[in-house]
């Protein structure tokens, strides 16, 4: 059945999945299925248009089913099945939300309806919901529709820009995790991250560029492209740093840039870092922020062409099994609530740690944050907050 899916998902378009999962479906004994997807906020998942199987794609039908249902992450059977990334089933078994995950990365759940559904069910679900993940990530590319899905408003076009460059939220492997989450997300101005890993490593990179405009955008955009096409050629993070140093001072002059560039060796736990004019990342260990772990003297942004001669000291810390480092822009902390308080770094590590200590995974607990931080500054950012979460969890 899934060679069979597979063979006819070549040529369907973005629109036609839905349906060639629910007849697959079909073909295993259950009634059918909807795929939902996550919003870019994580706050809804959206339905997918749902055509029959046999009708072709026409203008009339790409118009059809437009309206399709959502439902809310935070008050749904659906949304926990997100969050919790575990199928969960109605009482009377008749329908099963199984989490759609490419990787570590949550990407949405499916709906399954079928008579008592049984164990047996219940892993061709799981199964069909991994192969409609591949299939609907795979499109997402080259396919509007897929996107458009996900987004409640237009976004501006440094935020267009920047989104193009950024990697999943989320990444994974047996050795390590890391997430991030970012916002606003449909208007964010200098704000970028990276995560990926190499042969035994992670890099992680979380940049900020000053101003809140397509130049903005474009400097950090260019910062990523420096970064990757630089560890790519086998540089380290001192490369890294002059590599940006010299992109921002020839092509985007008079834009300065704070960053920071990481790399966790997987197997012995060492991480290494570069602070450029960013807050320093915390470290929590035991359900604890250990105070002052990761700080070091300050260095001068990117942008001044201090670092192009004189690359940034590179720092070093050992790491123990289930530690986490917390990378975060300014624009966290230095959300003012009404009354001007100050969201603070002490928050932001508390927040953190109360989600994860009560089992929730490091995805969900930074959703939860950047939800509590909208909250907490009315729904209107006046800064981007950018935060990016890193779990060092050795199988041996």
């Amino acid at each position: 059945m899934l060679a069979w899916v597979l063979d006819r998902s070549h040529e369907a378009s973005a629109r036609q999945v839905p349906a060639l999962i629910e007849e697959a479906a079909q073909r295993l004994g259950l009634t059918g299925t909807r795929l939902y997807l996550s919003d870019l906020q994580q706050v809804r998942l959206v339905a997918l248009p749902q055509l029959a199987a046999e009708r072709p794609e026409t203008a009339e039908t790409a118009e059809a089913d437009e309206q399709a249902e959502a439902l809310d992450i935070d008050a749904s059977l659906a949304g926990l099945a997100y969050r919790a990334q575990q199928v969960q089933t109605s009482r009377d078994r008749t329908t099963a939300w199984v989490p759609m995950v490419d990787g570590v990365e949550r990407v949405g759940v499916m709906r399954a309806t079928g008579p008592a559904l049984d164990e047996q069910d219940l892993e061709g679900c799981l199964a069909l919901a991994a192969l409609a993940t591949l299939i609907v990530i795979s499109k997402s590319t080259h396919n509007d529709l897929l996107v458009e899905r996900g987004r409640s408003r237009p976004m501006t076009l440094q935020a267009e820009l920047l989104w193009a460059f950024l990697p999943p939220r989320t990444i994974g492997t047996s050795q390590a995790t890391s997430t991030a989450v970012l916002e606003p997300a449909y208007d964010i101005g200098g704000d970028a991250f990276d995560h990926n890993f190499s042969d035994g490593g992670l890099h992680l990179t979380l940049l900020d560029a000053m101003g809140h405009d397509l130049a903005a955008g474009g400097a950090s955009a260019a910062g990523l492209a420096a970064c990757r096409s630089t560890r790519r050629a086998g540089g380290d993070l001192q490369d890294i740093a002059t590599t940006i140093e010299r992109t921002l001072r020839s092509w985007i002059p008079d834009r300065l840039m704070t960053g920071i560039l990481a790399h966790l060796d997987t197997r012995r736990g060492e991480f290494a870092w570069i602070n450029c004019g960013h807050p320093p990342p915390l470290l929590i260990r035991d359900g604890h922020v250990v105070p002052a772990a990761l700080e070091r003297p300050p260095q001068l942004p990117l942008g001044l062409g201090y670092h192009e001669d004189a690359p940034p000291p590179l720092h070093r810390a050992r790491l123990q099994p289930r530690d986490r480092v917390l990378l975060y822009s300014d624009g966290v902390t230095e959300a003012r609530s009404a009354t001007g308080e100050l969201f603070g770094e002490e928050r932001l590590g508390d927040t953190v740690i109360r989600s994860m200590a009560s089992g929730t995974t490091a995805p969900e607990a930074l959703r939860r944050l950047i939800l509590e931080l909208l909250t907490h500054q009315d729904q209107r950012l006046h800064d981007d907050a950018t935060i990016l979460l890193c779990e060092w969890h050795p199988t041996a």
